[in-house]
């Protein structure tokens, strides 16, 4: 079994390092601070072709499936989990929908721009009564004669303030599906289709986190994704293949805590020696680059195994729970390491700390995550 990079994977993982070094590290605090990522940072994460990467090119993206996808994941969650987050919204989620089930006239319309960057995407699954029960879900779909009108509120959309095409999931009012979730494109220009309030949070401040308000917008019927009530299997689908993107996201971010604190260590001078010589620092070090070490193997087998074709539903949840915790507790022993310093904000540490948080919540909490692996290994004939 051979996980070398091939070297157009090599190539791809230094232009995006080179590109985070010099335009992405250098306003990391900026986009923290001002809480939005400039657009004309957009603009070149666009134009550099990484919103679309996982995508073949046939629909605009660069054909380097989702082990491509991860290593621009990776290299961007070195740097900023705002901009990380970002690009996840809008292509492990948002466009991998179209992706994975539309129809060849919705990828061409759809898609195509997104992959290219010409148009942001974002998911449309939360709401204020359906958290970690995300399909507990009150936005109605009612079927009429050539369309659907969709009325509703969606919480928590990460870029639903700017961006252009969503994948909104709605329970079907009517109809031969009636109570069931069914999945839909919209567009931010449908008459009806609002931003409502953007959330104040924590961390990832530079991901903007919006509500939708959705009142009788008419979606044309063939903007219906999927099949008619088969809204629960999409998402769960896309999912899986999101939390890929966030365990790279969380792999990147570890490195870096990593780096930053061995480099620290070793200018950190107290009683007299480098902090670096005092045995619990490195006991410190040596579990982080362990943590490390376990992310990665796993990140990326998962995602090879995701590029053959396999389910990974198992594999993905395993990757997305020990990745997100593993990053609290690297980071962790980094605002350990820094002492005082960590703690304020001239120093990254203080900023990755905050952001580590927000990964053990969305796409599914780590409870969700452990439901999912157990209910598997209760099923599965292969432990």
């Amino acid at each position: 079994m051979d996980f070398t990079f091939t070297d157009e994977q090599n190539m791809l993982r230094e232009m995006v390092k080179k590109f985070v070094n010099n335009e992405v590290k250098p306003i990391a605090e900026r986009i923290d601070r001002e809480e939005r990522i400039p657009r004309d940072l957009i603009d070149k994460i666009g134009e550099l072709g990484l919103l679309g990467v996982s995508f073949p090119e046939e629909y605009g993206g660069a054909g380097m499936g989702e082990i491509g996808y991860c290593i621009v994941q990776e290299e961007i969650g070195r740097g900023c989990a705002s901009t990380a987050t970002f690009i996840g919204a809008h292509q492990s989620i948002g466009a991998a929908s179209i992706y994975m089930f539309g129809t060849e006239e919705q990828k061409q319309k759809y898609l195509v721009p997104l992959a290219q960057g010409t148009k942001i995407g974002a998911y449309a699954l939360t709401e204020p009564n359906a958290g970690s029960d995300a399909f507990a879900c009150e936005t109605l779909a009612e079927e009429k004669d050539d369309h659907y009108l969709l009325n509703g509120r969606k919480i928590f959309i990460t870029n639903g303030s700017f961006a252009d095409i969503f994948t909104v999931f709605a329970k079907n009012k009517g109809g031969k599906v009636d109570g069931k979730l069914s999945t839909f494109i919209a567009e931010k220009g449908f008459p009806g289709f609002s931003t409502g309030k953007i959330e104040k949070k924590m961390g990832i401040k530079g991901s903007e986190t919006a509500e939708l308000i959705l009142e009788d917008v008419k979606v044309p019927k063939e903007n219906l994704l999927g099949r008619a009530g088969r809204g629960i299997l999409v998402g769960m689908r896309v999912l899986a293949c999101g939390r890929l993107g966030l365990g790279a996201a969380a792999l990147g971010a570890a490195k870096e805590c990593l780096a930053l604190s061995a480099n620290y260590s070793k200018e950190r001078v107290q009683f007299g020696k480098k902090i670096s010589q005092n045995q619990a620092v490195q006991w410190m070090l040596a579990e982080m680059a362990v943590e490390v070490y376990n992310m990665e193997s796993i990140l990326y087998r998962t995602a090879w195994l995701f590029d053959q074709g396999k389910n990974v539903t198992r594999e993905s949840s395993i990757v997305k729970l020990y990745c997100s915790e593993a990053l609290d507790r690297i980071v962790d022993k980094a605002m350990q390491i820094y002492g005082g310093y960590g703690y304020i904000s001239e120093f990254p540490i203080e900023r990755m700390y905050r952001d580590s948080r927000i990964n053990r919540i969305f796409e599914g909490t780590s409870e969700i995550q452990k439901m999912i692996i157990a209910h598997d290994v209760l099923h599965s004939r292969n432990l």
